[in-house]
């Protein structure tokens, strides 16, 4: 029997939610693994309860489909044929709210190619890194640029929250186009409701795929990733953001969750998030 997320146990054709895994890392720029993390994450959500007392919401009322993962760990040549496969299986999920586990952070060039067709939707992005590097090592489709593809797919429709690194070329680039990004001191400063109010003031559309890196947590909270960077958010902040986006989260993605480096908990902060997505996005 393949590994599935716990209690995603409704057939596909039935279910709302969908889960599926990309096994990918192909362009990490410093530690590899990422890999492995959509099994990791999987075996992870059987320690986890069924019920969320926040929400009072079961699972097991909700019907979740997790369609195991696109190739294996050793199928993708390139970041390219990747970021295809996963533009093509949203495709095919047109009718349904998608899960994405990585893998790296560039598989989500794949995820706002299958969103620049839709009209009034945008991209949030919860991440440590600007990530809008032009190219990276001479390739585009690093996952140090997907922020840039994404603005490019969806012409502008995107922002990130948690940034606190960022090469000075990315900076004056963004400032020069109008770009904006939130820091991880402005949640200190501003406390997470104000901010991502302004975010979607700013980003002033309908409906919002948010793509998690698990980097955009700090480290002391999630150190099992493959670009760690001090001084972020708390997983507190990030499920208030998801609670609060709602009705208007249309897909979601994990990733970055590097599990050579992990001592666990970070596993089980993803399948945390997959249920928080999963609780707050309901019809």
């Amino acid at each position: 029997m393949l590994l599935h997320f716990a209690d995603a146990d409704s057939d596909f054709e039935s279910s709302y939610f969908v889960i599926f895994g990309v096994p990918f890392d192909g362009t990490s720029s410093y530690r590899h693994g990422s890999k492995f993390a959509p099994d990791e994450i999987r075996k992870a959500s059987y320690n986890l309860e069924s019920y969320l007392p926040e929400h009072d919401f079961s699972f097991r009322n909700v019907k979740v489909h997790d369609m195991g993962n696109i190739g294996t760990l050793d199928e993708f040549g390139n970041a390219e044929d990747v970021i295809e496969s996963v533009y093509s299986t949203l495709l095919s999920l047109e009718e349904k709210f998608p899960i994405m586990l990585g893998g790296e952070h560039s598989i989500t060039i794949g995820a706002a190619k299958a969103l620049a067709s839709k009209s009034n939707v945008g991209m949030l992005f919860i991440d440590a890194h600007a990530d809008f590097r032009d190219s990276y090592l001479g390739n585009r489709y690093s996952h140090a640029c997907v922020a840039r593809r994404a603005y490019e797919y969806l012409k502008g429709k995107i922002i990130s929250l948690g940034v606190r690194s960022a090469s000075e070329d990315e900076v004056i680039f963004a400032r020069k186009i109008g770009y904006k990004w939130f820091t991880s001191y402005d949640f200190r400063e501003r406390g997470w409701e104000e901010v991502i109010k302004e975010a979607l003031e700013i980003l002033d559309v309908e409906k919002i795929y948010l793509s998690i890196d698990i980097d955009g947590i700090d480290p002391s909270f999630a150190p099992g990733t493959g670009t760690p960077e001090y001084f972020g958010l708390t997983p507190l902040e990030v499920k208030n953001i998801i609670d609060f986006l709602g009705p208007k989260l249309i897909g979601a993605d994990i990733v970055e969750i590097c599990p050579p480096c992990d001592n666990g908990n970070t596993s089980i902060l993803g399948a945390r998030f997959v249920q928080e997505i999963i609780a707050a996005s309901v019809p």
